[in-house]
């Protein structure tokens, strides 16, 4: 394989990192080690030309933190902040999400590393380790949680959170509980008037298939990938098939890319995003669905434009 550069394409993806939107950042500090921090990243962004970056801590809101940087670091990357319902926060707690959306928080992502499906996940797969982050420091045994009951009825922490979400006209994930949970989910969110709702990484840990990912797109959910799954990177799970499966499943108009990354060891979110769009090009994807899937749609899946 030639290592020469070719300065067409090169050309072509920085053009298509103009205005790149990345809802999924995985910066520092956090519990699990990161190679960039928040202020790096936001940093790296605006040199690279994207418009706005999100930023995500499995264990604690970063609402102020985007506040303190679009404040005292102003530059042309919007920076964005949300809340993510692990047992730090109490779980699935509508406090938790009231007084977060109150503090500008866009997106509410229920349970990722403590969803019950997550630990079943760990539990079950020796390699899961290598799948997932591990925190630097030991922490008390998590509490797994549910979207619904014994009976599959969303249970009524959830109805509230989502009454919340809608009232804030704010975003929703179902985090990392299973696609036989994110059904009633997602049915509940839309009966509750929840009009941003998307779901991550659908057919790694939630469990879901191509034909989930397509009928969650025809229910108005929009389907994001994290770019870490890939790419070369420690989380790397899926090969350039998948990926066309995947994107043909749910439509470019329904799909958008986060990058999920940050870790140490692994691409910075940028990076991530030039090599997400130098694949997208070999699998033959036009420039405009290219950027639809790194810009546009997740900028008007969040409310940028």
């Amino acid at each position: 394989m030639s290592d020469t550069i070719d300065p067409q394409r090169e050309a072509t993806i920085k053009r298509l990192m103009q205005g790149a939107v990345d809802l999924h950042v995985h910066s520092g500090p956090s519990l699990m080690p990161r190679a960039v921090d928040h202020i790096e990243v936001v940093q790296q962004a605006v040199e690279a030309g994207m418009a706005a970056v999100l930023l995500k801590d499995h264990y604690y809101p970063t609402m102020p933190i985007a506040h303190l940087i679009n404040k005292h670091y102003p530059s042309s990357v919007t920076t964005l902040g949300a809340v993510v319902l692990n047992n730090p926060l109490g779980g699935i707690n509508p406090s938790a999400v009231d007084y977060a959306l109150k503090q500008g928080a866009r997106i509410v992502w229920m349970a990722t590393a403590h969803a019950q499906n997550h630990i079943d996940h760990e539990k079950k797969d020796a390699d899961f380790k290598n799948k997932f982050p591990v925190n630097s420091k030991k922490t008390v045994a998590p509490v797994g949680s549910r979207l619904v009951d014994e009976s599959g009825e969303v249970t009524d922490e959830v109805k509230l959170i989502l009454d919340l979400v809608a009232q804030a006209d704010a975003a929703v994930s179902g985090g990392h509980h299973h696609i036989s949970e994110l059904w009633p989910f997602y049915e509940e969110a839309k009966a509750r008037g929840v009009k941003r709702l998307f779901l991550n990484h659908p057919t790694y840990v939630n469990e879901g298939s191509f034909q989930d990912v397509a009928q969650l797109a025809r229910m108005g959910v929009m389907i994001e990938h994290s770019i870490c799954m890939f790419v070369p990177s420690t989380f790397y799970l899926f090969d350039r098939e998948h990926l066309r499966q995947v994107i043909d499943a749910a439509g470019v108009e329904n799909t958008f890319f986060g990058s999920d990354l940050g870790q140490k060891n692994n691409p910075t979110p940028v990076e991530g995003f030039r090599l997400i769009i130098g694949l997208l090009l070999d699998l033959g994807y036009s420039e405009p669905d290219v950027r639809r899937m790194v810009a546009t749609n997740a900028s008007q899946f969040i409310g940028l434009s």
